[in-house]
């Protein structure tokens, strides 16, 4: 009897565990075909818009996109109201897990808190608070002659990027937050290095999804997160101190900082929220303003090396202004007309960020093509900026485009992004720019190191590969 009971029970089992097998094979195979036709769905959604072939079914170009992320060599084909990118600028949010650009200007999707944000950093970029930083501009620049006094005649090639990238994260540190760094004494900053980090890893956090899943990616995650870490813990550090300080009574640097304080307090803005987007501007003012300003740069040396005709028209202007004079006004700016040409047409060429991206709430009909809504259309800067449609022999350097009396590039030329959520810092930028490249061609002459590559390097924002290898010495 207990033999044919357990023989039963056996068999009672067998069976439910057959019929649990089944149904679960049975929803596995309805989740697939479900997920199957949803894939289906998108690809006759968007099969009508040209581009290359997918790499899969299920995967469609991620692959492609991965292989992007993982090369040092791309290939871009040039040919012919609404929010940000949800899920571009979402994934800034977090970079690996941490809190990296958070909501802040760049990041900011939603209208409202955009503009709160920006009506509190407006008046720490207007002209009249502009004008006070050329201080600042000239003492960083002046150190960055200095350096270059002490190799310049010795033959050793000197890579222009590193010095300029030194020069701009030292302006921006004092100009914005009070800060001296002096980047030409203390040459291994873990702060300049975590800045590196940063933008290497967003590279992979952006392009490749999978990024994460592999252990040989492990190290490059985990060094990320702690620079992520890193520019937080000192932003808050430098926001406390500062606060601090007003709130006692003490004398404060007349900066960027204090100037967001004290509107933040006038606005009547004071409490956790407010102050982790304190912290994602401050992450967003260093990754947006200092590795931007100094890839210009980088890449305004290069092109004035590969253009000797170009480079005297524009050492010949800043002798004329500056004469031998040490100290630039901010009168002399605007009278850098051909310089501040080189410094628009190298943007052209190599707009440091290469595109932006907004989302479609709705269906949209550009050129007879119908554009899905519900998607994200990315926008080229590098590509429109270069298009013979727009800009005759597109891939010449040539600053006489921006000639006064020259035709001006309506909404194909946009460095800086259009409308009223255009950068924020680019008078600022363009401002240090012209400082240092004045200076640089007033007191030294420079001339590219021959064999050395010009392609460009992707690292979330676009710098010279080689790094602009130059020789250097003094002006005879």
């Amino acid at each position: 009897m207990y033999v044919h009971h357990l023989l039963y029970s056996t068999i009672m089992i067998s069976e439910w565990v057959s019929y649990m097998m089944f149904y679960l094979l049975a929803a596995v195979f309805c989740a697939v075909l479900t997920y199957c036709m949803y894939v289906h769905h998108v690809h006759q959604k968007y099969d009508h818009i040209p581009g290359p072939p997918r790499d899969s079914f299920l995967l469609g170009h991620i692959p492609t996109f991965s292989r992007g992320a993982k090369s040092d060599n791309l290939t871009i084909l040039m040919s012919p109201k609404y929010t940000k990118d949800p899920f571009v600028y979402k994934r800034l949010f977090n970079l690996f897990g941490k809190r990296f650009l958070g909501n802040g200007l760049v990041t900011a999707m939603d209208h409202d808190d955009w503009y709160r944000q920006r009506r509190i950093m407006d008046p720490a970029f207007s002209s009249t608070y502009l004008r006070s930083l050329m201080g600042t501009f000239n003492e960083m620049s002046e150190r960055l002659m200095d350096h270059m006094e002490e190799i310049a005649d010795t033959k050793t090639p000197v890579i222009m990027h590193d010095l300029v990238n030194c020069v701009t994260l030292d302006v921006i540190c004092k100009a914005a937050f009070g800060v001296d760094l002096n980047l030409f004494k203390q040459t291994d900053s873990p702060f300049q290095k975590a800045v590196e980090q940063c933008l290497k890893g967003m590279v992979f956090y952006l392009r490749d999804p999978f990024f994460t899943l592999f252990p040989k990616n492990w190290k490059t995650v985990q060094q990320t997160k702690d620079a992520t870490e890193l520019l937080r813990k000192t932003g808050n550090k430098w926001i406390q101190k500062r606060k601090t300080a007003i709130e006692n009574g003490e004398d404060v640097p007349k900066d960027i900082l204090t100037q967001i304080l004290k509107t933040a307090e006038e606005e009547n803005v004071n409490n956790t929220k407010d102050h982790e987007l304190m912290l994602d501007n401050f992450v967003t003012f260093f990754i947006a303003g200092q590795e931007t300003t100094a890839n210009q740069l980088s890449f305004a040396i290069m092109e004035l090396g590969r253009h000797p005709e170009i480079y005297k028209r524009a050492k010949a202007e800043v002798d004329e202004i500056l004469g031998t004079k040490r100290n630039i006004s901010y009168e002399d700016l605007g009278k850098f007309t051909y310089l501040s040409q080189v410094l628009k047409e190298t943007l052209r060429l190599y707009p440091t960020a290469p595109g932006t991206s907004r989302w479609l709430h709705e269906d949209m009909v550009i050129n007879g093509l119908k554009i899905p809504g519900s998607c994200a259309v990315i926008f080229s800067s590098y590509v429109s900026q270069r298009l013979e449609k727009f800009f005759k022999d597109p891939l010449k350097f040539d600053p006489e485009r921006f000639d006064v009396n020259a035709p001006k590039p309506y909404y194909c030329y946009y460095p800086f992004a259009l409308g009223p959520r255009t950068c924020l810092g680019q008078v600022f930028s363009q401002m240090e720019a012209k400082v240092v490249l004045a200076k640089l061609l007033q007191r030294f002459e420079f001339s590219l190191v021959p064999g050395q590559s010009f392609d460009i390097k992707d690292t979330g924002t676009l710098r010279p590969k080689s790094g602009v290898i130059c020789n250097i010495k003094h002006c005879s």
